[in-house]
């Protein structure tokens, strides 16, 4: 099921957006069979199936790649491939021997998709880095954070799989569309700093047409307008509102018992810490279920702040199964949702390399050939 079904995808285990871009490619129906390489005993790295969410939906194949038989059926998985996800660093692919040239060489339809932080190029494309420099990189990190604090990393939400496993994922179905009018394959370059810089085009919008302050804490989606914002309840619960239209911002005033007379210009950003402070002693009147009674459900673009153990619970997200269990493993569900080819969550994350015989067959070896690779120590079990 899921719209990308019959889709064959070999995904070269790694770390983060790669194998969240091969996630959303198997949560969406694709066959993606994982490669996982042994290490130099011949035994694989150990792994909690259980609750390796990022490796959910695909089957793993234990692969000594430096073993010539190894990674010839390496490249027999890539002949058949409609597509490859891979997120090492630029040229790491071609030292193993499985990189662009000589896959798109035996299979020119091949989509190769490679996932990096910094590019495929540029003066620090071989440097090593994670998602805190290259969001560093491109003014995410600057523009997130208290102005008296510094900068606040958000998780890694932005480079890792924001800007970078969901824009690998993009990118793989876009060429994977073009491949099919044209016949031929192509390369996607996923870099994590394009990406991050990517999901900053709109705050880029506001900066260069003098609506933004390059300050933290200074504008009005980062904390600083009293009418967008968290505060605390009595109870030391967390809420937030987002009335910007002045209609919404309307019922928040009726709810809080205040007027504009009261508070005066909301635009005047010299009165918003003064507004903020006046909305922070009111929340702090009730408990944050009293809030919830009083505002959740209408138009004040507002909502409890919950944690992920509350998350899976609040009504909302139990209609709609935004969290699902999967073989006693609760979970987001794949997203987004499908009217006639809905996606459905296959199996759990499997250990490496415990589907081998079983995938190398369904993927066309025989047996005979099954039991030479596991006698010449090219793939293990």
């Amino acid at each position: 099921m899921g719209p990308l079904a019959g889709l064959k995808i070999v995904e070269f285990a790694g770390l983060g957006p790669g194998p969240f871009a091969a996630m959303m490619m198997a949560d969406m129906g694709a066959d993606v069979l994982r490669i996982d390489k042994m290490n130099s005993k011949g035994v694989l790295a150990p792994d909690d199936p259980s609750t390796n969410l990022l490796a959910r939906g695909r089957r793993s194949v234990g692969l000594d790649l430096k073993n010539p038989q190894g990674l010839e059926t390496a490249l027999k998985l890539v002949d058949q491939a409609d597509a490859l996800i891979e997120g090492y660093r630029p040229g790491v692919m071609e030292r193993i021997g499985v990189g662009p040239d000589v896959c798109m060489a035996r299979n020119p339809k091949l989509v190769y998709g490679r996932m990096t932080g910094w590019g495929q190029d540029g003066p620090m494309a071989n440097a090593a880095g994670h998602d805190i420099n290259y969001i560093s990189l491109t003014g995410a990190l600057a523009a997130i954070g208290r102005a008296d604090t510094g900068p606040v990393p958000p998780l890694n939400l932005i480079g890792d799989f924001g800007g970078g496993g969901m824009l690998l994922s993009f990118g793989l179905v876009c060429a994977l569309l073009e491949a099919r009018q044209s016949g031929k394959g192509q390369i996607v370059d996923a870099a994590m700093t394009d990406g991050s810089a990517l999901l900053m085009t709109g705050i880029f919008g506001f900066f260069e047409g003098g609506k933004w302050s390059a300050k933290r804490e200074d504008n009005i989606l980062d904390g600083a307008a009293p009418f967008y914002g968290t505060y605390e309840c009595s109870d030391g619960e967390w809420l937030s509102v987002g009335s910007i239209e002045p209609q919404f911002y309307d019922i928040l005033l009726d709810k809080l018992g205040m007027t504009d007379e009261q508070l005066g210009d909301r635009w005047d950003q010299s009165l918003w810490p003064q507004q903020r402070q006046t909305f922070a002693d009111a929340f702090r009147q009730k408990t944050l279920k009293e809030w919830c009674d009083l505002m959740e459900g209408s138009d004040i673009c507002f909502a409890p702040i919950l944690s992920m153990g509350e998350a899976v619970n609040h009504p909302h997200n139990v209609a709609r199964k935004t969290f699902v269990t999967n073989d006693g493993v609760r979970q987001p569900a794949p997203a987004p949702r499908f009217s006639r080819t809905p996606p459905e969550l296959g199996m759990n994350a499997q250990a490496p390399g415990s589907n081998t015989r079983e995938a190398l067959g369904d993927w066309g070896l025989s047996a005979g050939e099954l039991d030479a690779l596991t006698s010449d120590g090219a793939i293990q079990s």
